[in-house]
């Protein structure tokens, strides 16, 4: 029994550990604040995320966020997103809004995102990589003088080249007007965009607006198609071949059960059937 009491102490310990470096980040400089000055810094830090939390976004030219930046998402200074300056107490009037680096003697004037292919890192038409360009605006080459600025014509999942996307910085009020997601308000540093566990996939693969909230109860009580996406119409109940085939034989609930979370071949063939016919099209 007192074991059980020390584990549990053990991992009630973490917790708060865990809680208190995702409020703090960096900001105590690798020296653990008192109770007092943990206390305190809530106290002033709480109130301006929860107000004036920027949402940091690597968009494509038709809109789409195909990267939403986090705590430990990479600069083109090669720091991380929690590493630049994200809490402000006054939104600045300025656009673009700059988030610079706060490591001591980097450049870097803003976040600026760079992508990966997967988990490698992408090259410039110089062939050198992002971390061989400046940090400061322009990002020329620090290996060869004829590159004037990274540019890369890698393609991302969405179909359009690197180049022609950009980091976007922007409010709370910025998204809610364009209808994207904002997820709840938390007191968390350097969140960035994440508003849900679906923010950490690539654009063209979430499947809701991550954050957005839960479905509307219309949306989870429709009946399910032909054309529906076979993820999603596993959790919206039987199709209407399988309806069919559990009146017909009386199934018990079990098999109704099973049936939830199971649609019938001829249901995803369609499906991928009228994508491969839209992709022929396009």
């Amino acid at each position: 029994m007192e074991r059980l009491r020390v584990q549990e102490g053990g991992a009630a310990a973490v917790d708060e550990y865990v809680e208190y470096r995702r409020i703090v980040g960096d900001d105590d400089r690798g020296k653990l604040f008192t109770p007092e000055q943990y206390e305190e810094y809530k106290r002033k830090m709480l109130p301006i995320r929860l107000q004036n939390r920027l949402y940091v976004s690597w968009r494509s030219p038709t809109g789409m966020d195909c990267k939403l930046v986090g705590p430990e998402t990479h600069c083109f200074c090669t720091h991380r997103y929690k590493q630049h300056k994200t809490d402000y107490e006054e939104i600045p009037k300025d656009r673009p809004i700059c988030v610079p680096c706060r490591v001591n003697r980097c450049q870097c004037k803003s976040y600026h995102y760079v992508p990966l292919n997967g988990t490698q890192p992408i090259r410039c038409r110089c062939k050198h990589f992002a971390d061989q360009h400046s940090a400061a605006p322009g990002f020329s080459c620090n290996s060869c003088s004829k590159c004037s600025g990274f540019h890369s014509c890698f393609t991302c999942g969405c179909g359009q080249p690197t180049y022609a996307h950009e980091t976007v910085v922007e409010t709370k009020q910025e998204r809610l007007a364009q209808g994207k997601p904002v997820g709840q308000d938390v007191p968390y540093a350097a969140m960035g965009g994440l508003t849900g566990f679906s923010s950490l996939a690539e654009g063209y693969m979430r499947l809701d607006d991550s954050g957005i909230g839960a479905p509307s109860a219309e949306f989870l009580e429709s009946p399910s198609s032909g054309m529906d996406h076979p993820f999603l119409k596993a959790f919206q109940g039987p199709s209407s071949s399988a309806q069919a085939s559990s009146q017909l034989t009386g199934g018990s609930s079990a098999a109704k059960q099973v049936s939830n979370l199971r649609s019938s071949e001829e249901d995803d063939m369609a499906y991928f059937e009228k994508q491969y016919q839209e992709r022929d099209l396009s």
